[in-house]
């Protein structure tokens, strides 16, 4: 029979045992989680570094948008001025052409019946209105800007004042010459006139080319100043749109469609093709007028 102190030392052996039994399965517990953490910690790293990488190209990419609008800004605002010189040529223009008129006017002589032939209705009796240097010498600079204003409107549509259709070709094409040097983005619409033909026919051609000339006038409205908008042939527009994605200018194409109904109750069908590569305008022209084509089978 075991004495109590005997049974006492027994328990602590066996105490002792359990203990260093359980000690390496605790070892490893703690060294499973510590591998937890550390997996954790590092997946945290890694989705913090991904958050920080979008939020960088995020900046990128405004700071290349903000550059971009800086240039169309500037682009715009130099469009306006060559506009406003166009604009100031053509009214000195006008008004020396005016000048002209009256001083033509002035110099006419008439006689007076039952007076000498020598007898004129002039102030200085020689049949002509005295005329300073300044009226006899031509100005050279009024002279240059009516005639640039001239070759300006024999570029443009009589009825639409949109760029005819070979010099409207050179347009674009210097356009696309652009786009390639700059973002490469370069977008071709192809615009008809719904039921042209039908308003030629029940209200007559003076109210078909009001559509026109409406049309060409929402078009300016809703595009850039420097888009080149050019009359192909009868009621079909082609019009230009760099460093602009299709669906802006698909946008763009809405709102003039329904703006030209509320005005004339006609609309527009648009085909759009975006440049790619090295295309030509004739091949980026011709798939916008498939996707015209197409855009009418899918309305019929």
């Amino acid at each position: 029979m075991r004495t109590p102190t005997e049974l006492s030392l027994k328990q602590k052996k066996g105490r002792k045992s359990e203990a260093s039994k359980r000690r390496p399965k605790t070892r490893a517990s703690h060294a499973a989680r510590e591998r937890k953490v550390d997996a954790r910690e590092r997946a945290a790293a890694e989705r913090l570094a991904v958050v920080e990488a979008r939020e960088r190209a995020a900046e990128a990419r405004d700071r290349v948008l903000t550059e971009r609008d800086a240039l169309g800004n500037e682009r715009d605002r130099r469009a306006a001025e060559r506009d406003a010189l166009a604009n100031e040529r053509d009214r000195r223009a006008a008004e020396r052409e005016a000048g002209f008129a009256g001083a033509t006017t002035a110099k006419a002589v008439m006689i007076r019946p039952g007076s000498s032939g020598s007898e004129r209705s002039g102030v200085n009796g020689t049949g002509s209105v005295p005329t300073t240097p300044d009226e006899e010498a031509e100005d050279p600079a009024l002279e240059r800007a009516r005639l640039e204003a001239q070759l300006q409107r024999a570029h443009l549509d009589g009825l639409t004042g949109a760029y005819r259709r070979e010099v409207g070709r050179l347009a674009l094409r210097n356009e696309i010459e652009r786009a390639r040097r700059s973002d490469g983005r370069f977008v071709i619409a192809f615009v008809d006139v719904d039921g042209l033909k039908g308003v030629n026919d029940r209200e007559g051609h003076a109210a078909g080319d009001k559509v026109l000339r409406t049309l060409a006038a929402t078009m300016r409205a809703n595009l850039r100043t420097y888009d080149p908008i050019v009359r192909y042939g009868g009621d079909e527009f082609v019009c230009g749109v760099a460093s602009v994605d299709p669906e802006e200018v698909r946008h763009r194409l809405g709102v003039i469609d329904q703006s030209l109904r509320n005005a004339t109750g006609v609309g527009i069908t648009a085909g759009i093709a975006s440049m790619v590569g090295n295309e030509s305008l004739e091949e980026l022209t011709e798939r916008a007028d498939a996707a015209l084509l197409e855009a009418k089978r899918s309305r019929a």
